[in-house]
């Protein structure tokens, strides 16, 4: 099924269950920008927009109602995903606007959400970027959703190890953060330099490979 007319049917399913101002606010919150999220940065990683719900409703701490742009509700795992404009989340909001936001994403983490904020430029051009952190941290939490090979389970634990270490890592911090042998650790950081995640360090006589980094701009390189 080709996005457009997916998206046709699910916006409509989802005004269809609703009434009064939860029914009109998906009606007139459902914008360019969210719409831009679903076309660039969802269907292409899955294909298809199940356990999505658009513009979700949640009481905040003072009993007022909070619409996120997305909630993302697989089984018991919660996510709330905001698309956010430079405009009117930076140069349009003023302190209070500021403390009510913080404080209401802190509270959304208080009842089990999930919060991820994107920003409504890298969704419309630098989508590339968004698919790939999110398959960094889905691949976290979405195991017995989404089934993944071992080896790519491996392979995004190494990269969220590079995210996290300012030095080059090396083979034996593999071994060591992922409880497996010194070969296994070696196999996982050669595939990740053959796609283009890591670059090899050669040092000493024989140009032996000792440690490995990141390169920095593999979000270009890598589907």
């Amino acid at each position: 099924m080709e996005f457009e007319k997916a998206h046709g049917q699910f916006i409509n399913n989802h005004i269809s269950r609703r009434k009064g101002e939860r029914r009109a606010r998906l009606e007139r919150g459902h914008r360019h920008g969210e719409t831009l999220f679903l076309k660039n940065v969802w269907w292409p990683l899955y294909r298809n927009l199940d356990y999505l719900h658009p513009e979700y409703e949640v009481p905040d701490w003072r009993g007022r109602s909070y619409f996120g742009d997305f909630a993302f509700l697989p089984g018991h795992l919660r996510f709330i995903f905001e698309i956010k404009g430079y405009g009117s989340h930076v140069t349009e909001m003023d302190r209070t606007k500021y403390s009510n936001e913080l404080n209401r994403e802190l509270y959304l983490q208080s009842l089990g959400y999930r919060v991820i904020s994107l920003a409504y430029d890298d969704v419309a051009n630098r989508p590339d970027i968004c698919r790939n952190l999110l398959q960094l941290l889905f691949s976290r939490y979405l195991i017995q959703q989404q089934p993944l090979e071992p080896s790519a389970l491996e392979e995004a634990a190494v990269i969220r190890l590079c995210l996290s270490s300012i030095q080059p890592i090396r083979p034996k911090q593999v071994a060591a953060h992922l409880c497996i042998d010194h070969r296994t650790a070696i196999r996982i950081l050669r595939s990740l330099t053959q796609k283009g995640w890591l670059r090899p360090i050669y040092s000493g006589a024989g140009l032996r490979v000792h440690q490995y980094e990141l390169i920095r701009n593999a979000w270009d390189l890598i589907n």
